[in-house]
C-alpha cells in the first residue's frame, strides 16, 4: 500500500474573486438531538455576505430538520402542547438568526429546544407587525442549554384554532455592563 496522502486545495468566493486554500476549512461538530451533524465552518463575521451564508445554512438546517420530522412538530412538556414548525418559522429564524453566529448554532439544537423550553412569559403579538398578526398571543420561553448558553424560543399561538407555531429561535447573548466610573 502506497502511504501517498493527497494534498487538495479548496476554493473559497471572496468578493469578486476566488482564492485558492491549501487545506480545508475547519470542521464544527454540532451535536443534535437526533444526530451528530458535521458543517463546514461557520462565518463569524457580522458582512453582509457572512449574514447571508448563515441564513442560507440555517434554510438547510430546517430542510434536513423537516426531513426528519415528517409530522413537523414537537410535544413540549412545558406547554403541554405540540408546536408546529411552519413557513413561518423558517423565514423568521432564517432573518433574526442568522445576524448573530451564536444564534445559528443555537438553531441546530431545534428538536431540544421545542421539546424542554420552559414559559417565561405570555405577551400580545406587536402591533404593526404584520408576520405576528396571524397570531392571538406570543409566548416567550427560554432554554437553558448546557455549555452553550440560554436560548429564546417565541412561539405564537394562531388565531382560532389555538395551534402553536414556533415563531422564532435565537440565543440570548449577555453583555457585560462595565460600571461608571467617576472622572473629577
Amino acid at each position: 500500500m502506497n502511504n501517498f496522502i493527497q494534498k487538495t486545495t479548496f476554493l473559497r468566493y471572496i468578493g469578486k474573486r476566488w482564492f485558492r486554500e491549501p487545506q480545508p476549512p475547519r470542521k464544527l461538530l454540532i451535536k443534535n438531538t437526533q444526530k451528530v451533524m458535521n458543517r463546514l465552518d461557520i462565518p463569524q463575521g457580522r458582512t453582509r455576505n457572512e449574514t447571508q451564508q448563515r441564513e442560507k445554512i440555517i434554510k438547510n438546517f430546517y430542510a434536513s430538520w423537516n426531513a426528519t420530522n415528517p409530522e413537523k412538530r414537537v410535544y413540549n412538556a412545558n406547554l403541554q402542547a405540540f408546536i408546529y414548525i411552519k413557513f413561518l418559522s423558517i423565514q423568521e429564524t432564517a432573518e433574526k438568526s442568522a445576524r448573530s453566529y451564536k444564534s445559528t448554532i443555537a438553531v441546530t439544537y431545534l428538536t431540544e429546544i421545542l421539546e424542554l423550553a420552559t414559559v417565561v412569559k405570555h405577551t400580545k403579538p406587536k402591533p404593526g407587525n404584520k408576520k405576528q398578526s396571524r397570531f392571538s398571543d406570543v409566548i416567550i420561553m427560554h432554554y437553558d442549554k448546557e455549555d452553550f448558553g440560554e436560548i429564546k424560543l417565541t412561539v405564537g399561538v394562531l388565531r382560532g384554532s389555538g395551534t402553536n407555531v414556533q415563531y422564532c429561535v435565537t440565543a440570548i447573548e449577555k453583555t457585560i455592563v462595565q460600571p461608571a466610573t467617576n472622572t473629577q
